[in-house]
């Protein structure tokens, strides 16, 4: 079963050298947090007004805040058992609101399949989370899946970039709610043993 459609962290000589000057700058790794998410929320009015191109743009920078903040937060040693939640939070609601502002521009037009297919997309997404958080309770790592966050942020800036919001759409709806049934069956792959035994 694939583990990973990408790497799960950019390399550590990229990262490195901009968490060494945030360091210095006295930035926070919630910081950085709070303006992905601002970031993206200034995506999600972009979207919604039909500014494909600077939404995608600002995504891709945005989200890319959240490949530095675990990585800074673990060089200063800022990493804290509320930070993890907090970005994981924030990175749900990030992700929400750039779809929501496309279900708001597909809103004027004829037709439900986009509102549709950004619902499924959301679900998928928080699924594929809810799923993990679960196998963690239970004593598991769930960090497989061919298109988890990273995948999907980066197709998400990327596509809008180009102005294919409808098959980014499809292309989220399908692939989320897969690898959701992915992380499922891995789930009960790792445990099958354990539920036997018992």
């Amino acid at each position: 079963m694939m583990s990973r459609l990408l790497p799960r962290s950019a390399p550590r000589w990229l990262t490195d050298p901009i968490v060494d000057l945030l360091a210095r700058a006295g930035v926070t790794p919630n910081m950085l947090t709070a303006a992905g998410l601002l970031g993206n929320l200034g995506a999600a009015v972009l979207a919604a007004y039909g500014e494909f191109f600077p939404a995608g743009l600002i995504v891709l920078a945005a989200s890319s805040l959240d490949m530095l903040d675990g990585a800074l937060a673990r060089a200063t040693g800022q990493d804290t058992d509320f930070g993890s939640v907090f970005d994981a939070v924030m990175d749900r609601i990030s992700e929400a609101a750039v779809l929501f502002g496309l279900v708001i521009y597909f809103g004027d037009k004829p037709g439900t399949t986009e509102e549709i297919l950004a619902f499924a997309a959301v679900s998928g997404s928080i699924l594929i989370s809810y799923i993990r958080a679960r196998a963690e309770i239970i004593g598991l790592k769930m960090n497989e899946g061919f298109f988890t966050r990273f995948e999907r942020v980066l197709l998400i800036g990327v596509v809008l970039t180009i102005g294919h919001a409808t098959a980014l759409l499809w292309i989220l709806a399908v692939a989320a709610n897969v690898t959701a049934v992915q992380r499922l069956a891995l789930v009960w792959w790792k445990t099958r043993g354990r539920d036997e035994a018992t």
